[in-house]
C-alpha cells in the first residue's frame, strides 16, 4: 500500500509517517507544494488545520486528483461538526481526531480496503457517484452548520448520478461501494438514496416521481447537521435527552430548506415527515395515515432498512434478511403492501 502523507507542519508529517512506515510505503509532502499524480499512491492522509485558508486552497487545487485516490483520511485537531463537515467537503472518506492515540488504528484504516481496480482504470460508475454524493452531502451539512444557503441543484445532480449508478450496476454493488468508502451520517444518506432509487425502480415509478424520491432521500437527514457528533456517532443506546435531541432533526432540516426556492413542497414534506408512522406514533408531528404521502411512505421504509444494514465500527453489519424481518414486524406503522413489495429489493436485487 503506497501512502502519501500531506500536511502543513514538518514535525506532524514525521509523526504520521512514523505511524505508517512499518505497514506501508510512505512519502510525505507539505500541502503548499503537494502534487498528486495518478497511479502513484493508493491512499492519502491529510494532517492539516482546515481553519486556515491556505490549507483549504491547497487541497482544492488538487481536488480532481484527490478524488481519484481510493482512501482519503483526514486528521483534524478537534472533532467538532464544522471541522468534520469541512474535511468531507474537501474529499475525506474518513475523519479521525488528532493526535491518533493508536497508530495501528490508522494503518489498519488505510489498509482496510485495497484497490480492486487495475492501475490506470477509471473509477466505477458506482464509486464515482458515491464520491460525488458524499461531497454534495458534506457541502449541504457545511451550509446548514454555517447558516448559508444549501446548493439544492448540486444535490439533485448528485442524486441523479446515484440513480444512474444503481440502475446500471444494481443495489448490491452500491451497498458495497458505499460501505467501503464512507462512514457515519454520510454513509447512511448515500445508502438511503440508493435503496430508495432501487425501490422506486422496482415499483415502476414514473421518471418525475423517481426524481422526487431520490432528491428527498438526499435531503432527508440534513437537519442532523445541527446535532453534535458525540450523539450522532454514539455507540450503544442513547439517553432519553439524547434521543429527544436526535428527534429534532426532521424539523431542523425542514427549517433549513423551507425558504429555498429550488425545494418543492413534496421534498420539504419528506424531509419533515420521514419518521412519521401510519399509526400516529412517529415524530415530529404525530401524523396519521391519511396525512402521510406516498413518497414519505417509500422513503421511510428505505430509511429504516438503510439504518439497520449500515456498517458501524462498534457492531457487526446486520444481514439484509434480518433487517427485512424487522420491517415485517412493524405492522401498523408501515404500509403493508409496500413492505411486501420491498422484499425483492431487500433480499434479491
Amino acid at each position: 500500500m503506497r501512502v502519501l502523507v500531506a500536511g502543513d507542519d514538518v514535525s506532524q508529517l514525521s509523526t504520521v509517517r512514523a505511524m505508517l512506515v512499518q505497514q506501508c510505503t510512505v512519502t510525505a509532502e507539505l500541502l503548499a507544494s503537494i502534487e498528486l499524480r495518478e497511479n502513484e499512491v493508493d491512499a492519502v492522509v491529510v494532517a492539516a488545520d482546515l481553519r486556515l485558508v491556505e490549507n483549504v486552497s491547497a487541497l482544492k487545487r488538487v481536488a480532481g486528483q484527490l478524488g481519484r485516490i481510493r482512501k482519503r483520511v483526514f486528521l483534524i485537531d478537534r472533532k467538532n461538526r464544522l471541522s468534520v463537515v469541512r474535511a468531507h467537503a474537501l474529499g475525506a472518506t474518513h475523519v479521525l481526531s488528532n493526535p491518533v492515540s493508536k497508530p495501528l488504528l490508522l494503518a489498519k484504516l488505510i489498509d482496510q480496503v485495497r484497490p480492486d481496480f487495475a492501475s490506470g482504470e477509471v473509477l466505477s460508475d458506482a464509486l464515482s457517484a458515491a464520491q460525488a454524493g458524499a461531497a454534495s452531502i458534506a457541502s449541504m451539512f457545511l451550509a446548514v452548520s454555517t447558516g448559508t444557503e444549501v446548493d439544492v441543484r448540486d444535490a439533485k445532480s448528485a442524486a441523479c448520478r446515484i440513480a444512474e449508478a444503481v440502475a446500471e450496476d444494481g443495489l448490491s454493488d452500491w451497498l458495497t461501494k458505499v460501505r467501503q468508502h464512507h462512514e457515519g451520517t454520510y454513509q447512511h444518506c448515500l445508502l438511503v438514496t440508493g435503496i430508495a432509487v432501487d425501490f422506486g425502480l422496482s415499483l415502476g415509478l414514473r421518471t418525475l416521481d423517481l426524481e422526487r424520491l431520490h432528491s428527498a432521500a438526499m435531503f432527508h437527514d440534513i437537519g442532523k447537521a445541527r446535532i453534535p457528533l458525540t450523539i450522532l456517532d454514539k455507540p450503544g443506546r442513547l439517553e432519553a435527552e439524547e434521543r429527544a435531541l436526535i428527534e429534532t432533526h426532521p424539523a431542523a432540516g425542514w427549517d433549513a430548506l423551507k425558504e429555498n426556492p429550488d425545494i418543492s413542497q413534496e421534498i420539504l414534506d419528506a424531509v419533515r415527515h420521514h419518521h412519521e408512522y401510519l399509526d400516529g406514533s412517529g415524530y415530529p408531528d404525530a401524523l396519521g395515515a391519511e396525512s402521510i404521502s406516498d413518497v414519505v411512505r417509500i422513503l421511510t421504509i428505505s430509511d429504516i432498512f438503510a439504518a439497520l444494514i449500515e456498517q458501524r465500527n462498534y457492531k457487526p453489519t446486520m444481514p439484509r434478511a434480518q433487517a427485512y424481518e424487522i420491517l415485517q414486524g412493524m405492522r401498523g406503522k408501515l404500509e403493508a403492501p409496500l413492505v411486501v413489495a420491498f422484499r425483492e429489493v431487500a433480499l434479491n436485487r
